[in-house]
């Protein structure tokens, strides 16, 4: 089938779901983690996912039931395929030549005074049965190495997506860079801006963690455990501020992480949500609790430093059906985390009118 009959049949699909639920681009978009204009492109076949994860998110959002998320998901496969250059077939390699093998020398002839005939028989089967057991031997070891195999563990029965170029209530996070950037981009680009300059997350990187169960069974989630993999002084280069922080109405409950700490843990929080006359509080995740296809969850995971330079993961305790594991989850690339102190070098805030960098204390941002 053509790339663009199978693409299509896809980004009808992902529309037909869309208008479905009749929310905005925008709206949709902030749910499942993606910019409007990416899940844009699903929908008219520019783009196809590169993975099912957030296609799923997006058909539990808008209601569909099973059987129309197999169809999607076979949709979303057949497509994926479509878009990938086909693998070239290896070429045929030349059959080995042999050389003829050398006519063994008779036994007799090799061991001075042994007789022809029956004694010579012997020797013959002899050499048969030793050849034999040596094959067996050989087919027994084989035998003994292929459960190692089957020891592979299966995949997870859950799925999540990553976003770790979060700033604070949308406007506020600083980045350590080199050199002098351009000016901040907005939240949305904030990763390949980011990524463009080699930046690192000064003082504190901010994690969502969006998980879902892969089937109709429910996954237990147990623990968030975090793995600090490196350890080194604060970087020594600038701060740039990609705002001068602002406050929202709702603070989402969260994880907070020192990592600081010889061992970091990742410490459940509240929330508030202050919208209406009075407030309220939003309780902290209690572990465990349980995921499904239809039922996915979202943790905010608040990671600090002052005083190092830190390279880090987050593991991720599930159990279902009888089985059990721990995924490990790092950045958008499966990198580490990276979160270094600010303080050894100057700190900048964005003068939009003057379009200027200029230092943290005549911007009125202190540090």
């Amino acid at each position: 089938m053509a790339k663009d009959v199978v693409v299509g049949e896809f980004a009808g699909l992902v529309r037909a779901l869309k208008a479905r639920d009749g929310r905005s681009f925008e709206a949709l978009g902030r749910r499942l983690n993606v910019s409007a204009s990416t899940l844009h492109r699903y929908c008219s076949g520019a783009t196809v996912p590169e993975d099912f994860a957030v296609v799923g998110r997006l058909a539990a959002l808008c209601g569909a039931d099973e059987e129309e998320r197999r169809a999607l998901e076979e949709a979303w496969r057949r497509a994926d395929d479509a878009r990938r250059p086909p693998v070239p077939a290896p070429a045929p390699e030349p059959a080995p030549q042999r050389e003829p093998a050398a006519e063994p020398e008779p036994v007799h002839a090799r061991v001075p005074d042994l007789p022809s005939g029956r004694r010579r028989r012997r020797w013959a089967w002899a050499g048969l049965v030793g050849g034999a057991v040596a094959a067996l031997g050989a087919v027994t070891l084989g035998v003994v190495l292929l459960p190692g195999k089957a020891e592979v563990p299966a995949p997870p029965p859950l799925t999540f997506t990553v976003a770790s170029h979060l700033w604070s209530n949308g406007c506020g996070h600083t980045y350590l860079v080199e050199r002098t950037p351009p000016p901040p981009p907005v939240a949305a680009d904030a990763r390949r801006w980011a990524a463009a300059r080699g930046a690192v997350h000064g003082g504190e990187t901010l994690v969502r963690l969006s998980v879902q169960g892969k089937g109709a069974a429910a996954v237990v989630l147990h623990a968030l455990h975090v793995r600090v993999v490196e350890r080194g002084a604060p970087v020594p280069w600038a701060g740039y501020r990609m705002g001068d922080g602002c406050g929202g109405a709702v603070t989402p409950r969260r994880f907070e992480v020192d990592l600081d700490r010889p061992r970091p843990v990742a410490r459940a929080l509240d929330g508030y949500d202050a919208s209406g006359e009075e407030g309220r509080t939003l309780p902290a995740v209690a572990f465990p609790y349980a995921v499904t296809a239809t039922g996915p969850e979202e943790l905010l995971v608040s990671a600090r430093t002052a005083g190092c330079d830190c390279r880090w993961f987050l593991e991720l305790e599930w159990s279902a059906e009888g089985r059990s594991g721990t995924v490990r989850i790092g950045d958008e690339d499966g990198e580490p985390f990276r979160t270094s102190g600010v303080g050894r070098g100057p700190v900048y805030g964005y003068d939009s009118v003057e379009r200027a960098w200029i230092t943290g204390r005549e911007s009125g941002q202190g540090g």
